[in-house]
């Protein structure tokens, strides 16, 4: 949720006291919805879009489906959970909310050994399974060695996770159990990684260690935040980081589900939180036997520097922008595929632009001292991200601009790209 246009200000409306409104345009391709809050009526519904006025100052918005609707369910927001302590008059604000077409479905099962087959897709693990579908009707098999297999189906309807639970019977059948579940839903279980997770793991690109300033230096110029000083020096080790952004067809390959708003192979996953990521992460080291994780924030900013080859560039790779960020002004309002503009001094694609990258430190200011190897601080509200996305302003894009989200929350905008 940001600031977008000049709508509040163009087509203005007064509060009860003569107070200019502010304008939340929610993005929610649904009927019989009713807002309520600091609310100025009437509610207008625009070409998949509506236009809630709300009163200088307002810090929340409660919304509702007015007959009963699976596919919606209703919602409380807080925009300080989007950093707005409250909303400002004449200004504009748009909000993307979820369309209800899919539903997650958990499977407890035991023992936690078991295969699960869900649609025919093979997954593995710990006897929990957590996966998001779309709306209808699924099959699933859960079987392991030893055990009499359980089958059945679950519909879902967009609503609240759908839980099921399993507990398999002991039996004396052979190994050949498994064998015969996995070639009559015609999957076979390979010993060798997928071709996009090889790619994944080749696509690595290591990043040797050094001495650089972080924060605001002096390229970043007038557009340099606070919370972007002091600047500092930072000594960090080796390490390695993704060439690319994840895309939705690692993510796909992993987690068996892509929750991406913008569609596409090879563009960047995003609407993913940072604990969604780390079950990503998990998952994705169990099957490489790697160890995965996200970068730090000091990692990141070392990396889209360029590391010991950089050239003190404002962006990562350039000091113009359109050269190497999907951004604003020229993404078309999406997301595009990974690897499209040029690279920094590393090599690395999109650390300025595409989808902000979620980093696996808390928020902490930024203290003077030099640091070696700082991984933020050991608890915190807010974890951090970096890099702007296709839909910010310029100065969101530079390589020391700091944000912050809630680890719970997803968004449209954010991803990730993974460092070893």
């Amino acid at each position: 949720m940001e600031p977008m246009d000049l709508s509040a200000s163009k087509y203005r409306r007064m509060d009860l006291t003569g107070e200019a409104c502010a304008l939340v345009k929610v993005q929610l391709a649904i009927a019989n919805v009713s807002f309520e809050g600091n609310v100025i009526q009437p509610v207008e519904y625009k070409g998949g879009e509506y236009w809630v006025y709300m009163t200088k100052g307002s810090r929340e918005l409660r919304i509702k489906h007015q007959v009963a609707s699976p596919a919606f369910l209703p919602c409380h927001i807080f925009f300080a959970d989007y950093g707005f302590t409250g909303l400002e008059s004449l200004a504009t604000y748009e909000l993307l909310l979820p369309m209800g077409n899919t539903q997650k479905l958990i499977i407890n099962y035991n023992p936690p050994t078991a295969m699960v087959i869900v649609d025919s897709k093979v997954y593995r693990g710990n006897g929990s399974l957590e996966i998001e579908l779309p709306v209808g009707e699924h099959s699933y098999v859960i079987a392991e060695d030893g055990y009499e297999s359980a089958e059945g189906s679950v519909k879902l309807n967009g609503g609240m996770p759908r839980k099921i639970n399993v507990s398999l019977e002991s039996t004396a059948l052979s190994s050949t159990t498994i064998a015969s579940v996995v070639q009559a839903t015609s999957q076979t279980i390979e010993s060798h990684l997928p071709p996009v997770i090889q790619n994944l793991i080749n696509n690595m690109v290591y990043v040797e260690g050094g001495k650089f300033t972080m924060g605001a230096t002096r390229e970043q110029g007038n557009e340099a935040r606070d919370y972007e000083k002091p600047t500092h020096q930072v000594i960090l080790s080796s390490f390695s980081i993704g060439k690319y952004e994840v895309t939705q067809e690692e993510w796909y390959a992993v987690m068996g589900s892509n929750p991406s708003y913008f569609k596409g192979a090879k563009r960047p996953v995003e609407m993913v939180s940072w604990d969604d990521c780390q079950k990503f992460i998990d998952k994705l080291n169990t099957i490489t036997g790697k160890k995965f994780r996200l970068p730090t924030e000091a990692e990141w900013e070392f990396a889209a520097r360029g590391g010991n080859k950089s050239k003190g560039y404002k962006y990562s790779g350039s000091n113009e922008i359109d050269k190497v960020a999907w951004y604003g002004n020229n993404s078309g309002g999406t997301t595009h595929d990974v690897g499209q503009k040029s690279p920094n001094e590393l090599g690395l694609y999109d650390m300025s632009g595409n989808a902000w990258e979620w980093c696996q430190d808390w928020y902490d200011n930024y203290g003077s001292n030099s640091q070696t190897a700082p991984s933020g601080p050991s608890s915190g509200k807010y974890r951090m991200n970096r890099g702007g996305s296709w839909y910010d302003k310029s100065s969101s894009y530079r390589v020391s601009f700091r944000n912050t989200v809630r680890p719970d929350h997803s968004y449209h905008t954010l991803g990730l790209r993974l460092a070893l």
